[in-house]
């Protein structure tokens, strides 16, 4: 297990809430749902040779209509995030995540190489910028660290899951240092923001959860079927450079506290 890019111990048979069966009238909006999602996803990449000439406004709007197509309402709260170079980092569970993020602010996503390989999703998202990890080679972390906070002192927003691993909501990691010390090399404010899923009657649930040996074509349908899906995102207020001594300061400061939740277990950790 590497130190940048940790396992977490939640699994989809432990801790992903699956719907109790799929009514067959559920299945046409479901693949509407999914067809909606690839379709957008298709226009992302037709469109990113446009590059910076797309406004930031438009990129915000079409990351939340890939959550919608889903059939996942968006509810953000919190300021703005600032312009100029920016770290942004969120809690990670699902891959709903990645567009959540970026409907906060457009920016250069940090992701692990196998992200590359996803259908679709893996070469918009290498047209788009992202710095990719290779979490099998601890020895280029100092490089990667150097490019990321090369993009954030040329005025781009990096956006990053310190956690490493994705986790199924209900528990959470730690956030790991390394992605902070390129904020403090770059002398830019660091923007946390919370991300969390719900239904419609206010449950919180871990049907989004994209963990363990989930496949993203099951996490896909997963989300599809289940009916009243929330993404709640909370942008806390950014943190400016020079408030906080180091890494480790500042990646305390950044991490979600945990919140108030029903008497619930997580099986792995118990076990």
């Amino acid at each position: 297990m590497s130190a940048w890019l940790p396992t977490a111990p939640c699994t989809p048979q432990a801790c992903v809430e699956a719907p109790a069966g799929v009514p067959t009238r559920v299945v046409p909006r479901a693949a509407l749902r999914l067809t909606g999602v690839v379709l957008l996803l298709l226009a992302g990449i037709a469109l990113s040779p446009l590059g910076a000439r797309i406004p930031a406004s438009l990129i915000r709007r079409w990351c939340r209509w890939i959550v919608r197509a889903a059939g996942v309402r968006v509810r953000i709260t919190g300021a703005a995030a600032p312009t100029g170079g920016l770290l942004l980092v969120a809690n990670h569970i699902s891959w709903l995540d990645i567009p959540l993020l970026a409907a906060v602010r457009p920016a250069r996503m940090l992701a692990k190489t196998e992200v590359r390989r996803w259908p679709v999703a893996g070469p918009l998202a290498a047209r788009g910028g992202t710095l990719f990890i290779d979490r099998d080679r601890l020895r280029a972390l100092p490089d990667t660290v150097a490019r990321i906070a090369r993009a954030l002192r040329e005025g781009a927003a990096v956006a990053a899951f310190p956690e490493g691993s994705t986790w199924c909501g209900r528990a959470q990691g730690t956030f790991r240092r390394a992605v902070f010390q390129a904020a403090l090399d770059a002398g830019v404010p660091v923007q946390p923001v919370r991300i969390g899923y719900r239904l419609t009657g206010g449950t919180a649930t871990t049907a989004p959860a994209f963990v363990g040996d989930d496949t993203l074509l099951a996490s896909l349908w997963r989300v599809a079927t289940t009916r009243g899906l929330v993404a709640e995102v909370e942008v806390r207020a950014p943190i400016p450079p020079g408030t906080r001594p180091d890494r480790r300061a500042l990646a305390l400061a950044a991490q979600p506290q945990e919140t108030a939740a029903p008497a619930w277990t997580h099986t792995v950790l118990v076990a």
